[in-house]
Formats: C-alpha cells, sequence, structure tokens
C-alpha cells in the first residue's frame, strides 16, 4: 500500500481495513491481525496501526476481545450499512467533481448510464 501525503496515515489504513473488511477480504467474525502483524504488513508504526484500529472500533467494524485479539464484527447489518455509507460518500465526491468540470448532474447520469 502507497501512502500519500495529503491523509495521515492512520485514516489511510483505516480505510483500507475498513475497505477489506466491508468488500470480504476479512469475514464477519473472523480475528483480524494483531497490531504488530498490521505494523509489519503495512511497513508502519504499531501506533499507527492502533489508531487506525481505534477508528474501526469506533465505527463497530471491529470489536476487542479482552485476550483473544480483534475480530470482524458478526453483525452484517453494520457492515453493509458502512458500505453503502462509503459508497454514497464516493458517489457524492465524483458527482461533485465532474460538477466542477462543469458537467450537469443529468449529463453525469448520462455518462453513467452510457459505461453500462
Amino acid at each position: 500500500m502507497r501512502f500519500n501525503n495529503e491523509t495521515p496515515i492512520y485514516l489511510q489504513l483505516f480505510q483500507r481495513l475498513a475497505l477489506d473488511i466491508v468488500t470480504g477480504k476479512y469475514s464477519a467474525g473472523e480475528k483480524i491481525p494483531s497490531v504488530r502483524e498490521l505494523s509489519v504488513m503495512y511497513k508502519v508504526n504499531p501506533n499507527t496501526v492502533q489508531k487506525a484500529l481505534s477508528e474501526l472500533e469506533d465505527v463497530e467494524l471491529i470489536y476487542t476481545e479482552r485476550t483473544n485479539g480483534k475480530f470482524v464484527t458478526e453483525k452484517k447489518e453494520t457492515i453493509k450499512n458502512y458500505l453503502e455509507s462509503l459508497a454514497q460518500e464516493k458517489t457524492i465526491f465524483y458527482i461533485n467533481d465532474m460538477k466542477d468540470l462543469g458537467y450537469s448532474l443529468k449529463e453525469v447520469i448520462k455518462m453513467i448510464e452510457g459505461n453500462e
């Protein structure tokens, strides 16, 4: 994973892990790698990983079992809702970018429909 300089690394890692959860790379109830393992995997400081994992817990995509580690939520509705909010956010971002380029909403929709 390549990190950009515009967004804090912990947020980029949070976004990557959240995407991995909602797209099924990590299944509901599955144990995720430890802080140390993720730190090595992504070549970042363990404190950065911990901060990203805290964000995932805040949005309830993962939970901690004291002695067993961190697990993906088993609440499929939570995962589905997060996926839908992510899709909504990306759609709004795309539409706003297209409007900045001078396209109307109608033209954007026509473009999208033309690419199906």
